[in-house]
């Protein structure tokens, strides 16, 4: 109880339990923090339940700060900002869901034991009642937390049925806690799968995100896969699981692809520049990149030659993340960057067998573009393979790929790769409008800068001139 003592009595949540006690109102705090000091875990978010009505807290909130906004008052929800933190106070309530609806039917309540009762797991069902530090746990939340159990505080049935959006929650506090999803409860996620069809595009993906930046989530994604749950959302995972490769000698891709998730967040907290651990920030585009990777295998797979291919899976793959992510309503420049590095995650794998020349290793940073750390990642992250030598060769032809490039960047500013002439200096020197014919004189200058490096405006000058004549000859004849 000492970290949630400590909470209790910082200035902010002191004065907020001295206010509503004054008011007359029951005021607590609830689940998430409660459960994380309880763990021994960082406290960052404050969320509180009281028995005053939405209007009521905003009322004794105006007593206290200027800065209140209401964040979901249809659900009970008030924020405020007091004395530099940020809280979120809902009053006490019940929510179900119809059969076909995508919102819940919210009604307030007037106990904290029947507020605890409906929330998602037992060990979030728990209260520190302020100012008088009694702890409430209606439903065994403090022994699940020992055991490291993760439960429902009603019926599974009943829990999930309600919202079926804590059956993903259920996967990210299992990966999030290192905690296991009670028999009982994953035997529901099973039979309530198809619940989750009712739930928003939006609110999956953001619990899936959440799953995904935990620290291993590929406990909570292995869970989501077994229970059918990923089905429903991203179906292209679950279809991994059967897909072979190499006669069976080699893990199937799923697990493939989980390693590659696992050695992706390996690299990006080893490449992380601070080193710092509490200042690491997990890299959403890179571990979805990584999960995703190989999804275009099933549709690419054929048996030739006494062997299976995935012949351009890459391509594939890159239009299915596209689409899926699209339909979990990812934002455009997420989707963009994802999609980029499934589609250029292969590209690396010729350079070990062939060094590429200046001009190849400067496509390939023109091409990674803003993702080419990612890149480095993912690429690195996709060798599972277990023959030590492959990987050791595969290790020392990126170690070298990557000094080039860095070489490379050092002489010519390989990081802003474009030709040495813009568009003004182009229409001046061929005096030309802008046009067509503008863009392809910069195209033919950008390719001339990755073949040949910085040759000087000059040189750039005489090359643009003589490939000009050359158009202009071909355009009259």
């Amino acid at each position: 109880m000492t970290e949630l003592r400590r909470i209790a009595e910082s200035r902010p949540v002191a004065t907020l339990a001295a206010a509503f006690a004054e008011a007359g109102f029951e005021f607590a705090l609830v689940g998430g923090p409660v459960r994380d000091a309880m763990l021994g875990r960082r406290v960052t978010d404050l969320d509180f339940t009281t028995s005053a009505r939405p209007d009521q807290t905003r009322a004794i909130l105006e007593t206290l700060t200027k800065n209140i906004w209401d964040i979901g008052r249809d659900f009970g929800t008030i924020a405020a900002q007091i004395f530099g933190e940020q809280v979120e106070i809902t009053t006490y309530r019940a929510e179900t869901y119809r059969d076909d609806s995508r919102k819940p039917e919210v009604s307030f309540g007037d106990t904290i034991d029947g507020d605890l009762v409906r929330r998602d797991f037992t060990i979030n069902a728990l209260a520190l009642m302020l100012p008088e530090l009694r702890l409430v746990d209606v439903s065994g939340g403090v022994e699940d937390l020992v055991a490291g159990r993760i439960v429902t505080p009603a019926s599974a049935e009943a829990s999930f049925t309600d919202d079926p959006l804590r059956m993903l929650r259920a996967a990210r506090f299992a990966s999030q806690l290192g905690f296991e999803v009670a028999e009982e409860t994953e035997a529901a996620m099973v039979r309530f799968a198809d619940r989750l069809d009712i739930i928003s595009a939006e609110r999956v993906r953001d619990e899936f995100t959440k799953l995904l930046l935990t620290a291993d989530p590929i406990p909570g994604i292995r869970l989501l896969v077994d229970t059918g749950l990923a089905a429903r959302f991203l179906p292209e995972l679950v279809a991994l699981v059967t897909t072979q490769d190499d006669h069976g000698r080699h893990k199937d891709v799923y697990e493939h692809s989980l390693t590659v998730l696992r050695q992706a967040i390996e690299l990006e907290q080893s490449r992380h520049p601070s080193g710092a651990a509490e200042e690491f920030a997990p890299d959403l585009i890179v571990r979805l990149a990584a999960l995703l990777h190989d999804i275009g295998k099933p549709a690419t797979r054929r048996f030739e030659h006494g062997g299976v291919t995935f012949h351009h899976h890459d391509m594939v793959g890159a239009k299915m993340t596209r689409k899926r992510l699209r339909e979990l309503r990812f934002d455009n420049m997420t989707i963009k960057r994802v999609a980029r590095l499934v589609e250029l995650h292969l590209r690396f794998f010729g350079y070990s067998d062939q060094q590429w020349t200046d001009s190849a290793v400067r496509r390939y940073v023109r091409d990674a573009g803003g993702e080419l750390e990612q890149l480095h990642i993912l690429t690195r992250a996709d060798v599972t393979t277990r023959n030590r030598r492959k990987a050791e060769r595969l290790e020392h032809a990126y170690d070298d790929i990557e000094r080039r490039i860095a070489e490379l960047a050092e002489e010519e500013q390989l990081a802003a790769v474009r030709p040495e002439l813009d568009g003004a200096a182009i229409m001046r020197l061929l005096d030309i409008p802008p046009g067509p014919l503008v863009g392809r004189a910069y195209s033919y200058l950008l390719e001339l800068r990755l073949d040949e490096g910085m040759i000087g405006e000059e040189a750039a000058a005489e090359r643009l001139i003589s490939w000009y004549r050359e158009q202009t000859a071909a355009d009259e004849s």
